[in-house]
């Protein structure tokens, strides 16, 4: 059996694998695979409102926001964000928590001024800054609530008077939000959502068309709010497929539900890298990560030997970002408990064999 550890694109749920695997060959038995169906027919229009409706209600989403679904990646919302939020001169607010957070500040840049209000970079970004100010005339403040290199998570949305702007890419619909504390949330698929492809946008729609800029149609969200994300060909597959895993989500009994799942894998995993002495967590207590777990051991021989070890058990995706070296566990939403106590169990099984 396999554990599948890997950072992104995520584990999904067997059911949704097994629904997708039929629709490919026979959507609904229209004789077509969903891969070959119009974006613009009946069919996929019930597809992609039925996901909008899912989102909404997961997430329990205010009716003056727009729910989108793009493509890119967060890659390209970083570009969108200050395109769509920034006016001519402006200045944005950007916190510096790890790799993705700076690349979002770095395209902004291009497009208006940009503030770094804080940055863990001087300890190789494990922790998360608490205490800065943001300038007063900056249009927005954007940060990474959930690193997945360096296994950070920011759980308390930071107390700012500002529109804020968060890329939840690795943890969204795992935890419950107010999605009325931010202006703006987007999130690639690929980690919780569904199958790389597919980039979700939440958006109060008050705050667009406000910088008297002219922007690109296909860069302008209000453009994509008003056709219903349906402006172009839109990534027909990863939306089915995340349709799925939504509805797997809500029949789970909804993010409460998986959020208490998750505090339990991730505290389960993070006991045994306290007690086993041959483990040592990189990331600061109070700011782990629930997605993204980090740990190191003592040596290169030893980080060696334990992933050969964990290889053989069927464990996938483990070894760590070179940024940060030693493991990285990526326990997203579908993947059960039942992989994280095989993973504590080979922890254990390679200290008794250590200790002989």
């Amino acid at each position: 059996m396999k554990h599948n550890f890997g950072a992104g694109p995520c584990i999904l749920p067997k059911e949704v694998f097994q629904e997708a695997s039929q629709a490919v060959i026979d959507f609904n038995n229209t004789g077509l695979s969903i891969l070959e169906i119009s974006h613009r027919s009946k069919e996929f229009e019930q597809v992609i409102q039925e996901a909008e409706a899912l989102v909404r209600e997961l997430l329990d989403v205010p009716s003056d926001y727009s729910v989108l679904f793009l493509q890119g990646g967060a890659s390209q919302q970083f570009a969108m964000v200050p395109m769509n939020l920034l006016p001519e001169g402006g200045k944005a607010a950007y916190l510096d928590t790890g790799v993705w957070a700076t690349k979002a500040a770095k395209e902004a840049s291009k497009i208006g001024q940009v503030e770094i209000v804080a940055s863990s970079s001087d300890k190789n970004y494990t922790y998360i800054p608490k205490e800065f100010s943001v300038p007063a005339d900056a249009t927005y403040f954007h940060y990474t609530s959930n690193n997945t290199i360096y296994g950070t998570e920011v759980f308390e949305k930071p107390n700012v008077n500002l529109p804020t702007v968060v890329d939840m890419s690795s943890d969204i619909l795992s935890r419950v939000i107010n999605v009325a504390d931010y202006d703006l949330i987007y999130a690639g698929a690929q980690k919780n959502m569904g199958p790389a492809g597919a980039t979700l946008v939440i958006v109060k729609n008050d705050i667009l068309g406000k910088t008297g800029r002219t922007i690109p149609s296909i860069l302008d969200y209000q453009a994509h709010a008003k056709a219903g994300s349906l402006y172009n060909t839109p990534p027909v597959f990863s939306i089915y497929v995340s349709m799925l895993n939504l509805r797997w989500l809500k029949e789970k009994g909804g993010i409460s539900v998986i959020e208490q799942e998750n505090i339990i894998k991730a505290r389960t995993l993070y006991d045994e890298i306290e007690r086993n002495p041959f483990f040592r967590g990189t990331a600061n207590e109070e700011d782990r990560s629930r997605m993204n777990v980090t740990f190191v051991m003592d040596t290169p021989e030893q980080e060696t030997a334990f992933l050969k070890l964990a290889q053989e058990r069927g464990m996938v995706g483990i070894k760590g970002h070179r940024s940060v070296g030693g493991f990285r566990a990526s326990i997203y939403n579908a993947l059960g408990i039942s992989s994280i106590n095989a993973l504590v169990d080979i922890m254990k099984e390679f200290e008794e064999l250590s200790n002989k």
